[in-house]
């Protein structure tokens, strides 16, 4: 064979070959439309079933402030405090055993998990919490909701007395 007979067979091998690889791509390319589809429906029900475990929780929470309230309604005070502590406990127990936790609010303050809502002059050790004014959650390692808290300052300061 001459070496112009051989480029020629060359170049229909590659004509023959370049529909196979373009139905290959597109083949290829469905088959990565379907995955990213069939993985967006997967994580919905993911999130579908956790959010449906959680309200099954909180259903029977909602039953117990019903019945406070109702308890309210009939003016027995201390049915009614018994009530909201139970609904109190519940809540928290539900979120304890989904990993919530409070934030701790004791000592130096964190602007990773609390938000400094002012600050006084205090004693106490200047950039100590001296006061919680909302509480902050955490899932996990994650802050949900930080604490608001109040933040000591520089003691204050005593004015001189003066002659006037």
């Amino acid at each position: 064979m001459s070496e112009e007979q051989v480029e020629q067979q060359e170049a229909q091998e590659e004509q023959q070959s370049e529909p196979e690889a373009d139905d290959r791509l597109l083949r290829l390319a469905a088959d990565f439309e379907n995955y990213k589809k069939r993985t967006a429906r997967e994580r919905q029900e993911y999130v579908q079933l956790a959010n449906e475990r959680l309200i099954a929780e909180l259903i029977p929470i909602l039953d117990d402030l019903e019945r406070a309230l109702s308890a309210a309604e009939e003016h027995q005070e201390a049915q009614l405090e018994e009530g909201v502590r139970l609904v109190h406990r519940s809540l928290a127990g539900l979120l304890a055993r989904h990993g919530v936790t409070p934030i701790e609010t004791e000592g130096k303050f964190d602007p990773h998990v609390h938000e400094a809502l002012l600050s006084q002059p205090s004693e106490a050790e200047e950039g100590s919490v001296i006061d919680v004014v909302q509480k902050g959650y955490k899932l996990g390692e994650r802050v949900v909701r930080p604490a608001r808290v109040v933040v000591a300052g520089p003691p204050p300061q005593e004015e001189p007395e003066g002659d006037a």
